[in-house]
């Protein structure tokens, strides 16, 4: 893996941290937290891409060209 895709030692330690805490979870404490996370990230992804096509402004109306 290069060096840009390592997570640096504090991002390890939290990653060391969370496992131990889902870990403690019930199946379906753990399913249900995984749900959420996958729509935070789908969200997250979202807000990304609006933010994207804001800054390359490729959210203007054609019309208004």
């Amino acid at each position: 893996m290069s060096q840009a895709n390592e997570l640096t030692l504090d991002q390890e330690f939290s990653l060391r941290l969370f496992a131990d805490q889902v870990k403690q979870m019930s199946l379906e404490q753990a399913q249900e937290f995984l749900i959420e996370q996958h729509k935070l990230m789908m969200t997250q992804k979202t807000m990304y891409q609006n933010l994207l096509k804001h800054e390359w402004k490729l959210d203007l109306d054609v019309a208004s060209l």
